[in-house]
């Protein structure tokens, strides 16, 4: 697959405990990216963090090991693609953010010859 230099980021803000049929949004929405032939996505977890749903601080301490930490899901490739894998996804969000920015590719290549 070749990516033009001026591709798009899409940022999913959920949390952790998010569901979509009975499995983690968050892995739900990578499988979707993979499905649809997007360039690639990655789910990062947070460490501490507070949305729109709730003023109440989030965090990992060893204490008091949270059960809704912050998940960001990132998505690459142009942005008519990301554009339209929101619509798909967009409906299975019930809380959360959600921000496309533009994005310079400068390196996507495999290591498939």
């Amino acid at each position: 697959m070749h990516l033009p230099e001026e591709g798009s980021l899409l940022r999913i803000f959920i949390g952790e405990s998010d569901r979509y049929e009975h499995k983690p949004l968050y892995e739900w929405i990578v499988l979707q990216a993979r499905d649809q032939g997007l360039a690639g996505a990655t789910v990062l977890r947070g460490v501490m963090g507070f949305g729109a749903n709730t003023r109440v601080i989030q965090t990992f301490k060893i204490e008091r090991l949270s059960e809704d930490l912050p998940v960001v899901v990132e998505v690459v490739d142009t942005k008519e693609r990301l554009e339209a894998f929101l619509e798909l996804i967009d409906p299975h969000i019930t809380a959360g953010l959600v921000t496309l920015e533009k994005a310079q590719i400068k390196i996507y290549k495999t290591n498939k010859q």
